[in-house]
């Protein structure tokens, strides 16, 4: 499902192991058609595909309860956005070791996003985790 305006745009798609390819098949057409730039369209796919793997791997969501993810541009700003159905939680990167396979999804999000942070779901109950970039 989709839903847009000019400047945002809302899908819906399943919780499962596909949603960060699937998000970010949508975000690259999308960019596509707002004419987004290189640098910020990757940092912002990025961004885009950690959170909806955390959401994907850590939700704590009810089975069948499908992620939200919006796009919206403004004022020189991307943000994407994810909301699942899971419990509102204290977002903190983690430290990890270097050999470590897992754990760096945060660290990844705060390196590369101008801001980030977490959220209530709108409309519902859940959580909504966004991250910003400068166009």
């Amino acid at each position: 499902m989709t839903l847009s305006s000019a400047d945002e745009i809302l899908w819906i798609v399943p919780r499962s192991p596909r949603a960060p390819g699937r998000a970010r098949a949508l975000l690259r057409e999308q960019f596509t058609a707002w004419g987004i730039g290189a640098q910020p369209a990757e940092a912002a796919e990025l961004l885009l595909s950690e959170l909806v793997t955390n959401a994907v791997r850590h939700s704590r969501a009810p089975r069948g309860r499908d992620l939200g993810i919006r796009l919206a541009r403004y004022d020189g700003v991307l943000r994407v956005e994810v909301a699942d159905a899971g419990p509102a939680v204290k977002l903190t990167p983690q430290v990890v070791a270097d050999t470590d396979e897992q754990g760096r999804g945060l660290a990844i999000v705060a390196a590369l996003a101008e801001r980030w942070g977490c959220c209530p779901r709108l409309h519902g109950i859940g959580k909504a985790v966004w991250a910003e970039v400068r166009t």
